[in-house]
């Protein structure tokens, strides 16, 4: 491509501070370097993640940054070393990365890699190295991805290839939450057939949690949230009972433990509050009952009584729904092509890049699933 080992001038939603909206700005993106891929971001999703870093963890050090972690797009160019990868190949970027020469990509028993921003970064989300400049400045590249502009630099171990048919502004979302939800119950949890579940929480990976859930062949699956406007949506991907906390005085885990003799086999906390963390554990019947820390928080410490985890429950947490980035997002595309699982379901809105603001918005107030953003540059490649 006549960009190829240029410069490229593109627009980018910029976040300069904490807790600020978004600014809409001409960024630089250099040329990909050794190992890595220069992508046209054709389609992003916007997560709980990226208002996390920019409303609650609100750490200085990891501005000014560009969000998004959750997009699809065209391989623009590569850096020298680079032979999977070619000009036109349809990827996702990851934020997980996924070497496959560390010794937890070596492991089976996790999907974490060492070669990750994650293993040294987490209090500020993103690598201090970047191909992203603003008025001089260096830009972070938020979770390693930066998807909220219309290019970005991403080493290749964290981009997975995917199938040349597949709709970018549909598979953008397995970057992230679907991916996450989805694979916290089925391999995270491993929800077994005919079992009992709960889900804590809604949003996107609330509802991919759910359709994990019912895929897995759980018998009865409660959908948990305190806006009840959610429960038909929740019911299309295969819950079966609704409950609203703030309907009943007494702890929701004890209305569970009432309605499923004991308590849930499986449940799901997926709204990164740590308060929903311990109720969600608590909900689970002894003995076997397990419950999976889904959603993101590092700002808080959690607790429970130790009779919890002595009377046979398990606590444990998910990255990604525990699945080897890399290796298994082409599968999940295609599972999606072949009607294993939603996609289309989730999204409520679409929208230009240059609205990102009013997305963030539509995710603060709980009145979207997923909202998905196209740069206007490439509004048209959306096929």
């Amino acid at each position: 491509m006549a960009t190829a080992g240029k410069v490229i001038k593109c627009r980018a939603a910029v976040a300069w501070e904490p807790n600020a909206p978004l600014m809409m700005e001409e960024i630089e993106v250099a040329p990909p370097q050794e190992g890595e891929i220069r992508i046209k971001v054709v389609a992003t999703g916007v997560c709980h993640t990226d208002l996390y870093h920019l409303f609650e963890g609100k750490d200085k050090r990891g501005f000014p940054t560009v969000l998004g972690h959750e997009g699809a797009g065209v391989v623009e160019s590569v850096g020298p070393g680079v032979t999977d990868f070619k000009p036109g190949d349809k990827v996702i970027p990851l934020f997980l990365s996924q070497c496959g020469e560390c010794k937890f990509c070596k492991c089976p028993k996790t999907n974490l890699c060492d070669c990750s921003w994650s293993s040294k970064y987490y209090d500020i989300m993103s690598d201090p190295t970047t191909r992203f400049t603003c008025h001089g400045r260096p830009i972070l590249q938020f979770m390693g991805t930066s998807t909220f502009s219309e290019y970005t630099v991403i080493n290749q171990i964290a981009v997975a290839k995917i199938h040349d048919d597949a709709p970018l502004d549909r598979v953008c979302l397995l970057g992230c939450g679907i991916s996450t939800g989805y694979g916290a119950a089925v391999n995270t949890a491993g929800v077994t057939p005919g079992s009992v579940c709960a889900v804590f929480g809604l949003g996107a990976v609330g509802l991919a949690a759910v359709m994990g859930c019912k895929n897995a062949g759980a018998s009865r699956i409660f959908a948990v949230d305190i806006n009840e406007q959610k429960f038909e949506k929740a019911k299309v991907f295969g819950a079966t009972d609704f409950l609203n906390p703030k309907a009943y005085n007494k702890p929701i885990s004890e209305v569970l433990a009432e309605l499923t003799n004991g308590g849930v086999d499986f449940s799901l906390e997926c709204v990164g509050n740590t308060e929903v963390m311990r109720t969600a554990l608590e909900s689970c019947v002894k003995g076997w009952g397990v419950s999976v820390l889904v959603g993101w928080t590092d700002v808080k410490d959690f607790s429970a009584k130790p009779i919890q985890l002595i009377s046979g429950k398990t606590w444990k947490g998910s990255l990604f729904g525990g699945f080897k980035s890399k290796d298994s997002v082409p599968n999940l595309v295609c599972d999606y092509m072949t009607g294993k699982i939603k996609l289309d379901e989730f999204i409520t809105h679409k929208m230009s890049l240059e609205q990102v603001n009013d997305a963030i918005n539509l995710m603060k107030t709980g009145d979207c699933s997923r909202s998905i953003l196209v740069p206007l540059l490439f509004q048209l490649f959306c096929l």
